[in-house]
């Protein structure tokens, strides 16, 4: 089993001072040759960046340039007369200014992403294969969670026969009016049989 070692180091970018000295070279050169060696520092940017818009907006300097070499040599002196003469002095300090402005914002982005992008490939190594990895940070929703206890409820109080409310007694309904009228007539019946009873034994 073989492993792949450590990670390769990042290229580290040039110190600050130096990227300054060279900014200031190139913008004075491309100044003291009035924008006519503007498209150098366009080429060191399209080196160093190594990307496709700078090499095309390189190649589009280099065309507007030979266009204004072409306008304002038509002009018949020193001094500029025609419209091609302003035409072409007018593309000058166009691709200039542009030039000048777009070299330093692209260099200074350029080296700001490259350094900062090595500060962090620093801080946080790619562990090769064979090594392991760092442990995850812990968080709260990482930690171990313990089973939690089973959560019985109280029990309800059972009532005692002793609790129970005590039940009340249907009231004694009083006897109906009819009985005690059968029975008065049963009285009545038996005290008349009684006297019916004397007559017949006085009459023997």
């Amino acid at each position: 089993m073989h492993g792949h070692g450590y990670a390769q180091p990042v290229k580290q970018p040039p110190p600050t001072l130096w990227l300054i000295f060279l900014r200031v070279v190139f913008v004075a050169l491309s100044i003291i040759s009035f924008g006519f060696l503007a498209w150098v520092m366009l080429l060191r940017l399209a080196i160093v960046t190594r990307k496709l818009r700078d090499w095309l907006l390189l190649g589009a300097l280099i065309v507007t340039d030979i266009l204004v070499v072409v306008l304002l040599g038509s002009e018949p002196g020193d001094e500029i007369h025609t419209v091609g003469g302003w035409l072409g002095l007018l593309l000058l300090l166009g691709s200039l200014t542009g030039a000048i402005a777009y070299y330093i914002a692209a260099d200074v982005r350029h080296f700001h992403q490259l350094r900062h992008g090595a500060y962090a490939a620093g801080q946080t190594p790619v562990p090769g294969h064979g090594y392991p990895r760092p442990p995850a940070p812990y968080t709260a929703t990482t930690a171990p969670q313990t089973p939690a206890a089973p959560h019985h409820p109280p029990p309800m109080p059972q009532a005692t026969p002793t609790d129970r409310p005590p039940i009340p007694t249907p009231p004694q309904r009083p006897a109906p009016a009819r009985i005690d009228q059968v029975r008065a007539e049963l009285d009545e019946l038996s005290d008349y049989l009684r006297k019916h009873d004397g007559n017949h034994e006085g009459g023997r």
